[in-house]
């Protein structure tokens, strides 16, 4: 490998019910109704992207630049006490990034990127860090993927991605690169997309997996 990328939501934070739960908060409040499929179809949309759904799909009464700023604005308070880093995450970060380029491909705000750069110090290993709203296209596009990569100056084919969720998979499956899989206990990916990926039990697992 020339590179690792590591998604964000799910694999190095344990954000994705905070997510769930401000954004189905957020679209009571403003006349919408949540649907059976909305917190799947939304892991890996990139802002604009999730914030039109909530507006055309789950029927929030305001416009998508409204919804995406209100709900932004809540996650970035829930962060202000730090964002809910899952265990190990930092220390795997640190070994992965003392062997390898590293960087970070996340469908969150950059706002929230930097606020877990900066609580966690990882600022100074991870060169580059990117969100979707960047690239152009959330993920299952791979668009997030090959702008880290591209970032990095390696061909996304010799770089590994760690991912959590259905639609990460796949966006990282599409970008050609060897996927390395922790799956979200909370929502557990597509058994079809994990088998076509290394399946780790925990993030603590990577280096090892790397390694060998």
């Amino acid at each position: 490998m020339d590179a690792v990328v590591f998604d964000l939501d799910g694999v190095l934070v344990d954000s994705e019910t905070v997510w769930d739960e401000v954004r189905q908060a957020f679209a009571r409040r403003h006349g919408g109704t949540w649907l059976p499929d909305s917190t799947r179809a939304m892991q890996g949309m990139s802002t604009p992207e999730w914030a039109d759904y909530l507006v055309t799909a789950v029927g929030v009464k305001l416009t998508p630049a409204e919804a995406a700023t209100g709900v932004v604005a809540e996650m970035a308070r829930r962060y202000e006490t730090g964002p809910p880093v899952l265990p190990g995450a930092v220390d795997v970060v640190r070994a992965v990034a003392a062997r390898h380029p590293v960087a970070i491909a996340s469908s969150s705000p950059p706002v929230l990127i930097t606020s877990f750069l900066a609580a966690t110090g990882l600022a100074d290993v991870v060169p580059v860090a990117v969100s979707s709203e960047q690239a152009g296209a959330g993920k299952p596009a791979p668009d997030v993927y090959l702008l880290a990569t591209a970032e990095l100056g390696v061909e996304a084919s010799r770089c590994a991605a760690v991912e959590d969720s259905t639609n990460g998979l796949r966006s990282a499956l599409a970008a050609g690169m060897t996927v390395y899989a922790v799956p979200n206990p909370h929502f557990p990916p597509d058994p079809e997309v994990l088998a076509q990926v290394t399946v780790l039990h925990s993030i603590t697992d990577l280096p090892a997996a790397l390694a060998g």
